[in-house]
């Protein structure tokens, strides 16, 4: 019957035949592929971050620093390096020895009890020591183990001026009352005031923080003096100027791969004026008005960039106002350039261009706008949104979307601003620490960004707890601030004793 049907009506046998047998074999084949899948999953594209250039060039049999101490100089890159030690120590689980604010003690010089959590010498392992401090290294060293790896950063003291104005143009008294950079450069003296709070920032602003007196009358004897006690101490001086090769070298005293010291620069200020420059509207007058603070004439005034042109003479002028700076930068940048002959010229150029064209890949991966900073204002994620201080904008960067969650994780470690880092890696380390109260919460931040840019002053309480009081001849008043877990710590001429039930703990 099927014959007579296939054969009178529908057609010749040998075509049923070969549709039958292609029929068969798609389903043996979809039958196949099935089973092969389930039992061959293909894994996921591989991460950009787990690619074997992330590696880099041999290090040889070295093993990696985990005790670190960095000095974070004011206005000298600092910022991007300290966000490498943090990318480090999150992604290896290193513990930080971080602030009660968002500064240790800054700018009184450091004390081991504004470490938060520290319970005395080595009583825990800190693994690395990076944010803001007055260098002190007696307090340092109650902290960090003897094994540390110290080093820090030094700026043209020009091109850090700078910056510092345009920075703490209303934090520094001596910048406020001049028009523009030119016209502090012509007269100092008759702007500065070393009594005067936060004028630190106006003169000899690396001396300074390296824990030295920024107004002592210059020395070729104590500058050579303070160059000693530096060197004895911290075995690595990065130049800014020479970010790229200070990162090579940097990779090779600590002994890390190449993908921890590449970098997107960070808290980079913008260049050209805006036409809505200022406070206005910024984070800064957010902050204000959630702190409760008011500003003058209770009103957030708009105010145009400083103006930092500079002539020739001017420079000079700077150069010899900030003599101790000067000097120091002229000395280590010597000696960082004899770092690079041993290294060898011919290898130092090879692994630069490798770190540029890693940084490249990564930013093209990374990034929007081909990796390019952009105003915070264009940036949609508030946690990666730069916090805007002063008179000028600081940029960031936008994510490249549709990333995979492990390659997000690594790009936004990247790029995440130093408060907000900070916030995540107190969380990390203090789950259980009590939440800041919003409106102190607000005032803590206004002063990590280098003091506040609001004409009355904060609560008398908050301002000690975050900055000391500070009188004649640096001698600080007796006060009375809490640690993170809310146990009382108590200030006695410039040192913090934990204080307890039955007694305190030096």
């Amino acid at each position: 019957m099927l014959r007579w049907l296939v054969c009178g009506r529908l057609g010749p046998v040998w075509m049923w035949k070969a549709l039958l047998l292609f029929l068969a074999i798609a389903f043996a084949g979809q039958l196949l592929g099935v089973i092969f899948n389930k039992s061959n999953v293909q894994p996921a594209a591989r991460s950009i971050f787990s690619s074997p250039d992330a590696q880099g060039p041999s290090l040889g049999s070295c093993q990696p620093h985990t005790h670190i101490m960095f000095l974070k100089t004011h206005k000298t890159a600092s910022s991007t390096v300290l966000n490498m030690l943090y990318r480090f120590g999150d992604e290896h689980n290193l513990r930080f020895a971080l602030p009660l604010g968002y500064q240790l003690g800054y700018p009184l010089p450091f004390n081991a009890h504004r470490v938060k959590g520290y319970r005395g010498p080595r009583a825990i392992e800190f693994h690395i020591m990076g944010n803001h401090m007055r260098f002190n290294k007696p307090e340092v060293e109650k902290v960090m183990p003897a094994d540390t790896f110290y080093f820090s950063i030094v700026r043209d003291p020009v091109a850090l001026a700078e910056s510092s104005f345009a920075y703490y143009k209303e934090v520094a008294p001596a910048f406020r009352k001049a028009k523009g950079l030119g016209e502090f450069a012509d007269d100092p003296k008759k702007f500065y005031d070393p009594r005067v709070r936060n004028n630190h920032y106006a003169r000899n602003l690396l001396w300074f923080d390296f824990g030295l007196d920024n107004n002592a009358n210059f020395s070729l004897a104590l500058a050579r003096l303070g160059e000693d006690m530096i060197r004895r101490t911290f075995k690595l001086i990065l130049v800014s100027e020479y970010f790229d090769q200070s990162m090579i070298l940097l990779r090779h005293a600590l002994c890390w791969p190449l993908d921890a010291v590449v970098f997107f620069s960070l808290n980079a200020r913008q260049q050209k004026p805006s036409s809505t420059g200022g406070v206005a509207g910024s984070w800064v007058g957010k902050a204000a008005a959630a702190a409760g603070v008011g500003l003058r004439g209770g009103q957030v005034q708009a105010k145009m960039p400083p103006n930092l042109s500079l002539m020739e003479e001017q420079r000079e002028k700077l150069r010899q106002w900030n003599a101790f700076d000067w000097y120091l930068y002229k000395a280590f940048n010597k000696t960082f350039w004899e770092e690079i002959d041993k290294f060898g010229h011919v290898q130092m150029e090879k692994e630069v261009n490798l770190l540029k064209m890693r940084r490249e890949d990564l930013a093209r991966v990374c990034l929007r706008d081909g990796g390019k900073p952009v105003e915070a204002h264009r940036i949609r994620d508030k946690n990666i949104r730069p916090f805007q201080s002063g008179l000028v904008k600081i940029l960031g960067y936008e994510l490249q979307p549709g990333l995979d969650n492990a390659t997000r994780m690594s790009c936004v470690r990247m790029i995440r601003p130093e408060i907000q880092y900070k916030d995540v890696l107190d969380s990390k380390q203090f789950p259980q620490a009590l939440a800041i109260p919003a409106q102190q919460q607000g005032q803590r931040l206004l002063v990590a960004v280098g003091g506040t840019f609001l004409k009355q002053d904060p609560p008398k309480k908050v301002k000690k707890e975050m900055e000391g009081e500070v009188g004649v001849g640096g001698r600080t008043q007796e006060e009375r601030i809490k640690d993170w877990d809310g146990s009382h710590l108590i200030r006695n001429n410039q040192t913090l004793v934990r204080e307890h039930e039955n007694g305190r703990l030096r």
